[in-house]
């Protein structure tokens, strides 16, 4: 039970940093050059966790062709629910309205306040936060103890996510109870997928466990490349890839020391 309650920690913890980037993107506002790079940076970090993390992992213990198939799975699985929800204005739900508004990039505009916008914005940062948390739980059933370097990418690539959309839902005319209503809620059911991953995972045999890694490192790469790193550079073409790399390094040097 106390394991249970670790996991489930961990991910709450790293979605956290949800509710401080929008409670930052709600009082403070921040110049969407820093968004872009807190996003590519948190980009760099994911590529490296899933690589070093979770895709070499399940390599090691299932073996090549289900290490391969549950990959490209999760991240078919991603970009068709992706697809799906942008349909219903979940598109934006890493964009800033200052993002949307800055001339010279490729911004869609920013949609009215609706509540299916709202929904889908919602159910748009749960697709993107359900794997994240699943490896967070999983990495403490697959080796003992929560992974330091999968924590810090989740909860750096959070922080960014947080602050833009707080920011577009504030210009859509969105109240401060319902902004972080979202964002606290979406925490709490990360905690909860953290919790589950472990609970349900723990005693599972090993090719299992690494074919839920693969699928959710499919889905996060993907959600990297759709999302992430295009709305960065849609912001500042000059220093994403640095920041990517800074964030790659970091990971994989808390992944070679832990």
């Amino acid at each position: 039970m106390l394991d249970v309650l670790i996991a489930g920690g961990a991910g709450l913890g790293a979605a956290s940093f949800l509710v401080l980037g929008a409670a930052v993107g709600w009082f403070v506002g921040v110049p969407h050059s820093v968004v872009a790079g807190t996003m590519a940076f948190g980009a760099g970090a994911l590529i490296s966790t899933l690589a070093f993390e979770l895709v070499i992992e399940a390599h090691e213990t299932g073996g090549l062709v289900p290490t391969l198939g549950g990959f490209l799975l999760g991240a078919a699985i991603f970009v068709a629910a992706d697809l799906a929800l942008a349909r219903r204005g979940a598109r934006a739900r890493k964009r800033s309205i200052a993002l949307q508004s800055s001339p010279g990039i490729h911004a869609h505009p920013a949609p009215a306040a609706s509540t299916t916008i709202g929904l889908a914005v919602a159910v748009g940062a749960l697709l993107d936060g359900v794997p994240e948390s699943l490896v967070l739980g999983l990495s403490l059933a697959d080796g003992g103890a929560v992974s330091l370097p999968i924590l810090v990418a989740v909860a750096v690539s959070n922080l960014p996510e947080g602050l833009g959309s707080a920011a577009g839902m504030k210009h859509e005319g969105r109240g401060v109870r319902y902004v972080f209503g979202v964002w606290g809620g979406i925490a709490l059911a990360s905690g909860v997928a953290a919790a589950l991953g472990f609970a349900l995972l723990a005693d599972a045999p090993t090719a299992v466990i690494a074919g839920v890694q693969t699928i959710a490192a499919g889905g996060i790469l993907a959600m990297v490349a759709n999302t992430m790193i295009p709305e960065a550079f849609a912001a500042d073409r000059s220093f994403t890839g640095l920041w990517a790399a800074l964030g790659f390094a970091l990971s994989f040097a808390l992944t070679q020391l832990g």
